[in-house]
């Protein structure tokens, strides 16, 4: 299954982002209301600046405390992250986050930002791909 195909199951496709500069308590407060895990960073909201994630203002908690919510989130965000395209298979996706150990990954094309995958996305995706080889082997299997 390619990317795409996943993107389209999702529905309309955008992708919220956040500026940099964006204070940690706005954008854990966006995540709460949104139940979302990660945020895209853009400083046009086409570009891939970054990203942020709960775990990233977990961890700073961890280790800076309750005051890294007044901070921006500039420090905190993985910068660069790995991206793929619509073209990219889903088993591809699933083993970089697997051995990246991460869970968001922005689809760009043409340098511009198309939309976001999250690892149950792809896994939701592959269930499904299975279910559906198991149903056409059984009836294969049966004769249908």
């Amino acid at each position: 299954m390619l990317v795409q195909q996943i993107l389209k199951a999702k529905g309309d496709g955008k992708v919220v982002t956040v500026k940099p500069g964006t204070k940690v308590s706005e954008v854990a407060q966006t995540l709460a209301e949104r139940r979302i895990g990660g945020l895209v960073v853009s400083n046009d909201g086409e570009t891939v600046d970054g990203i942020i994630s709960e775990r990233d203002i977990v961890r700073s908690m961890a280790l800076r405390g309750a005051n890294c919510l007044t901070e921006t989130i500039d420090e905190m965000m993985t910068r660069n992250p790995v991206c793929c395209t619509r073209q990219d298979k889903s088993d591809a996706i699933l083993a970089r986050m697997t051995d990246g150990r991460f869970r968001h990954m922005p689809v760009v094309e043409d340098g511009k930002l198309v939309g976001i995958v999250t690892i149950g996305d792809v896994v939701k995706a592959r269930l499904e791909e299975l279910a559906m080889e198991k149903d056409a082997l059984e009836g294969m299997i049966a004769g249908y």
